[in-house]
C-alpha cells in the first residue's frame, strides 16, 4: 500500500492559489454578509485550508451604503472608540457611521470575525470595501460571486 497517499498536505505561501472575488452588498444583511466574507478571507471554503496560513481569497465589496440591518439596530447599535484622553470615549450609532463612512460598517464587522493575531491583520488587508459600484481593481479581473450560494 502506498503510504504517501495518507500524507496530510499543508498549504504554504507558495502553494496557495489566491483569486479576486467581487461581492455586491446591496440588499444583504450586515452580519450574514460579514460572516461569509470572513470565511472567504480566511480560506475555509477551500479543501486545502490550513489554519496558520493566509490561504483565503482577496474580496472586493461594493455598494457598502446599501447594506441592511434588521430590527431597530440602525439606532440601537453603537460603535465605541477612545481618543486616548481622560473622558475621551466617543460613541456613534450605525446610522451616523453609515452617513459619514459607509465602508467602515462592513470593515468593523468583518474584522471582528477574523483572528486577533498577526494572521488576522494580514487577512484583513485582503478586504477592499467601496461605497458605490466603482472600484480600483479592474486590473485584477475579479470574479463576481453570489454570497447566497455560500454556506
Amino acid at each position: 500500500m502506498d503510504t504517501l497517499s495518507y500524507k496530510t498536505i499543508s498549504a504554504n505561501k507558495t502553494t496557495v492559489t489566491k483569486e479576486w472575488l467581487l461581492v455586491d452588498a446591496e440588499g444583504q444583511t450586515l452580519g450574514r454578509l460579514a460572516s461569509k466574507v470572513a470565511k472567504i478571507l480566511r480560506g475555509k471554503h477551500k479543501p486545502n485550508f490550513t489554519p496558520h496560513v493566509d490561504c483565503g481569497d482577496n474580496v472586493i465589496v461594493i455598494n457598502a451604503e446599501k447594506i441592511q440591518l434588521s430590527g431597530n439596530k440602525w439606532n440601537d447599535k453603537t460603535y465605541l472608540r477612545y481618543t486616548g484622553y481622560p473622558g475621551g470615549q466617543r460613541s456613534t450609532s450605525a446610522t451616523e457611521l453609515l452617513e459619514k463612512y459607509p465602508e467602515r460598517l462592513i470593515e468593523k464587522s468583518v474584522k471582528g470575525m477574523l483572528p486577533k493575531t498577526r494572521l488576522g491583520e494580514v487577512l484583513f488587508r485582503n478586504l477592499k470595501v467601496y461605497a458605490g459600484t466603482a472600484h480600483n481593481h479592474e486590473a485584477q479581473k475579479p470574479r463576481a460571486i453570489n454570497l447566497n450560494d455560500y454556506k
